[in-house]
């Protein structure tokens, strides 16, 4: 299933260990307020159909904890960027690397996946994000993902098995059919190098998958597959209504809230917009647009083209971070916001859903 994208100037094997052979690109790109760490792509590998992983080589140090993200900048731009979990493992990988699903119209994933080659630079941010597993102390784990969700527990089983030896993990997959497996010869290579430590089920739901399990997470299949569930500690990454129903389960399992961790993978839907519309004010601009009623604000403002800086769209990464003065909305997500902010009018835009006339800073 793992492809690795070979070209003339990628590391041969005996070379691998070497630090800067690979062919420098043709335009040495510049750092971003936001994405100061220049990282050269050593090797692109194919894990399913629409998923690879970046293999970055990062020739400073670069500090990060097992789960988080990095903002990478789209096309090295300082207005255009995504987030991406970084996949690796610190102090057990050999690179830096991040594991991208190519969407359709994605900017980020199209330019990720289909244009970068071995040789090229990225520029990422410091890493950023609270699920993680280094500030967790336990011996026993339930992780939990759906399909790319599964970018994190990777990363954070592969730390747990090599630096925690007292811990007990157990894995849940859940994809559509086992030709969706992300990670899948590492996965059966850590469940074999840690049969005492690491169980690994993975939940497919089409039928036929040639010994995958077949079924979609139910409160029931949960407890018959971790009847421990609620002595464990629980974390669980993938679209909106999959950690919901997660969160659920394992909350009438009786798993405590402060045993509880979950990351936001992907936003929760489309927008509910209507006909009527309301006015969207930006003071400092001295401007002001008609948009629908449940538009987001980062749509208004991209719609009309507006700067503003957009990562990962889904409520986690705080980059889009915005004053309202005054207004009538909801938003989905403060996850990166404190009281005090929150306190001020700060939002997170792509989270915000105008419902009348707004203003904003």
């Amino acid at each position: 299933m793992n492809k690795i994208w070979q070209k003339s100037y990628l590391l041969n094997d005996k070379d691998r260990g070497s630090t800067f052979p690979l062919e420098r690109s043709k335009a040495m790109t510049m750092p971003t307020s936001l994405c100061p760490n220049r990282m050269q792509i050593h090797s692109i590998v194919q894990e399913t159909s629409d998923v690879w992983t970046i293999n970055l080589i990062n020739h400073d140090f670069y500090s990060y904890s097992p789960g988080q993200y990095a903002l990478v900048s789209i096309k090295n731009s300082d207005e255009v960027m995504r987030a991406y979990t970084l996949s690796s493992s610190p102090g057990q990988s050999r690179f830096i690397s991040i594991t991208v699903r190519r969407l359709e119209d994605g900017t980020g994933s199209s330019w990720l996946t289909q244009e970068v080659k071995p040789g090229d630079y990225l520029w990422l941010s410091e890493a950023q994000g609270e699920f993680t597993c280094a500030n967790v102390k336990s011996s026993q784990y339930l992780m939990l993902a759906a399909g790319c969700g599964v970018t994190p527990i990777m990363s954070m089983t592969r730390w747990l098995m090599a630096n925690r030896p007292e811990t007990h993990v157990k894995v849940l997959f859940n994809v559509r059919d086992d030709k969706q497996v992300i990670f899948a010869e590492e996965w059966q290579q850590l469940a074999q190098r840690y049969p005492q430590r690491l169980q690994l089920c993975i939940m497919a739901e089409t039928p036929d998958n040639g010994g995958v399990a077949q079924g979609r997470l139910s409160k029931e299949k949960l407890q018959e597959l971790v009847p421990d569930v609620a002595s464990r500690v629980v974390m669980t990454c993938g679209p909106i209504p999959y950690m919901k129903n997660v969160q659920q389960f394992a909350t009438e399992l009786g798993v405590p809230s402060d045993h509880f961790f979950m990351e936001r993978f992907s936003v929760g839907g489309d927008e509910a917009v209507s006909e009527d519309v309301l006015t969207l004010k930006i003071r400092h601009r001295l401007v002001n647009f008609s948009v629908p009623v449940g538009t987001s604000l980062l749509s208004a403002l991209e719609q009309n083209k507006q700067p503003v800086i957009a990562a990962c769209r889904a409520g986690v990464c705080g980059s889009c971070k915005t004053k309202v003065l005054s207004g009538n909305y909801t938003t989905s997500s403060t996850m990166t916001l404190t009281a005090e902010e929150i306190a001020s009018g700060y939002v997170l835009a792509c989270s915000c859903q105008l419902q009348g006339d707004t203003e904003i800073a």
